[in-house]
């Protein structure tokens, strides 16, 4: 109830914010660009302006914009709408890139494929893929090539978020992954976070 509560909500906003800010005066190919964004950021808030309008609502439902859907962040409490998965990755969505390169690499144990994957949502700039990739390459084989371009800040940030939604890091895995992860755990990460070229931060 609570996440329809706030889809109404956000339905009556984007009605009201629509008053003062005329995005159907703007071009079509500029309408598009400001739902492919939100897409990208705010299922729920896609979801609102879909119901403001009938010209949003056929914006909205343009195969394109299935490829800025973050999947992973639909609300638990709304069910995905069904076939979204599949319609998404068809578009080659970033993040169901992702959610496969994870699966294959640390549930089979398609190590080549999973990471190809992977990296095609990393190439994309999906956050949670850039770090699962390059943490997947430093654990397992040294490669620091995309470990190197973490900063401190983003490390904490994205690793939180990505240990939060239980995908990689919260799986249940192989002997071969829980060793590598605890020699990471115990001799990489600390001199990471002392170094003193930014400043320290908390590790959960």
């Amino acid at each position: 109830m609570a996440e329809l509560s706030q889809i109404s909500l956000l339905s009556y906003i984007n009605v009201t914010l629509m008053d003062y800010f005329p995005i159907l005066e703007l071009p079509e190919e500029i309408q598009a660009l400001v739902v492919e964004h939100l897409a990208s950021n705010s299922f729920t808030g896609l979801y609102g302006l879909r119901a403001s309008c009938k010209s949003m609502k056929a914006l909205a439902e343009r195969s394109r914009v299935n490829h800025f859907y973050d999947v992973l962040s639909v609300p638990r409490r709304l069910n995905m709408p069904p076939g979204l998965f599949k319609t998404c990755y068809a578009e080659r969505n970033p993040s169901t890139l992702y959610m496969k390169g994870v699966q294959f690499f640390f549930t089979f144990n398609l190590q080549e494929e999973g990471l190809a994957f992977m990296k095609l949502a990393a190439d994309e700039g999906y956050e949670r893929a850039v770090y699962t990739y390059a943490m997947t390459r430093k654990i397992f084989w040294g490669d620091e090539e995309y470990f190197a371009r973490f900063t401190r800040e983003s490390v904490d940030r994205i690793g939180k978020l990505v240990r939060s939604l239980k995908w990689a890091w919260g799986l249940s895995h192989g002997d071969e992954f829980q060793a590598k992860r605890n020699e990471f755990i115990s001799t990489v990460v600390p001199s990471f976070y002392s170094c003193q070229c930014v400043p320290v931060l908390e590790r959960d």
